[in-house]
């Protein structure tokens, strides 16, 4: 009760100081204040407690709060996952740093058969109070072991929520949410994301985890975005509208479970039209679920074929030159933009 007080406060004051800081430095940021706000926090990971401190987003940790609360790990994903849920069930408040998502499948056992359900074979009576941060890489020769998108596969898991924030105002914010709840969480965040700057408060604040946010009004096309994406949906609507006059109303997600449908349905009762980009695969991905929940409930209001922008069904390529074709932009949404809407 008394950390729930204690960073209730926090963030119910008035936050009027912000700073523009990059994504990695509002992850760092949210770390160093969650450790302050109560002593039962604690990060576990690899290479969590090198000066360069996991893409920066670990750097002075172990400085401030010592080595019994920054917790570096071997490259035991499996191991390190366990200790971490066993850590949160004794009181913890764990941080868990998988600095590549990819890696962490080989703990998929503690995450699918311990900590997704543990609330629920326990009857509510017990809660992991644990958030996982996992990494994942985009283009500069990741190739097929870096560069997972898997956040489907997390959304498919009862008991568990996932976050793919696009800024580094969301990015803190979730953090701190995810820290102080009462159930798991995962976090993805995309490197491509980390050197990207906002506006993001110096106090600890909140952003609740179903909630999206409407990026840009639209009144022609509703383009949902998930994590990175939101950089190339903007630029695709910006584009649209200057060149075409088309009006595309940009929904970020934040979080994929919960998943707001509310705000993606009346975008959509306005719109009349629906697209996702989704940085998957495109087969069972959210994309597909994403389009499906919409349609159920909005069939008389669509005008066009709903489209799904996504990474194709092979694995990620490692030539440069392969990866540009792989990876898509800005240009093949304003293009199939404007196949829908046939200007």
């Amino acid at each position: 009760m008394k950390i729930k007080k204690l960073f209730s406060q926090k963030v119910t004051r008035l936050v009027t100081v912000n700073k523009k800081i990059t994504y990695a430095q509002a992850i760092n940021q949210g770390m160093h204040q969650a450790m302050q706000l109560s002593s039962n926090v604690m990060v576990m990971g690899q290479l969590i407690d090198y000066s360069s401190g996991v893409f920066g987003t670990t750097v002075g940790l172990v400085d401030k709060f010592g080595k019994n609360r920054v917790r570096d790990f071997p490259v035991a994903e499996s191991l390190m996952t366990s200790a971490g849920i066993g850590a949160a069930i004794a009181g913890q408040r764990v941080i868990l740093v998988h600095i590549r998502l990819d890696f962490m499948m080989y703990s998929l056992d503690a995450v699918v058969n311990w900590l997704s359900l543990w609330r629920f074979k326990s009857n509510k009576e017990s809660n992991i109070p644990l958030v996982i941060r996992a990494i994942i890489g985009k283009g500069w020769g990741q190739g097929p072991q870096h560069s997972k998108s898997l956040h489907s596969w997390f959304a498919h898991l009862p008991g568990l929520k996932v976050a793919i924030p696009a800024t580094a105002f969301d990015a803190k914010g979730l953090l701190l949410e995810s820290v102080f709840s009462e159930g798991p969480s995962i976090i993805i965040e995309h490197r491509a994301l980390f050197g990207l700057k906002d506006q993001v408060p110096l106090e600890p604040y909140r952003v609740r985890y179903g909630k999206a946010i409407i990026r840009r009004k639209g009144r022609d096309v509703t383009l949902v975005s998930l994590g990175y994406l939101l950089v190339e949906a903007l630029k695709a609507a910006n584009t649209l509208e200057k060149k075409y006059g088309i009006s595309v109303e940009v929904v970020d997600l934040r979080t994929l479970t919960p998943l707001d449908r509310d705000t993606i349905n009346n975008s959509v009762k306005k719109t009349g039209r629906l697209v996702v980009v989704d940085p998957a695969w495109h087969s069972f991905g959210a994309a597909s679920e994403i389009i499906t929940s919409i349609i159920e409930k909005n069939l008389k209001h669509i005008k066009s074929k709903p489209a799904r922008i996504t990474l194709p069904d092979s694995h990620t390529p490692m030539s440069k030159n392969l990866e540009k074709s792989y990876y898509f932009g800005d240009k093949k949404i304003v293009s199939k933009i404007l196949k829908i809407i046939k200007v």
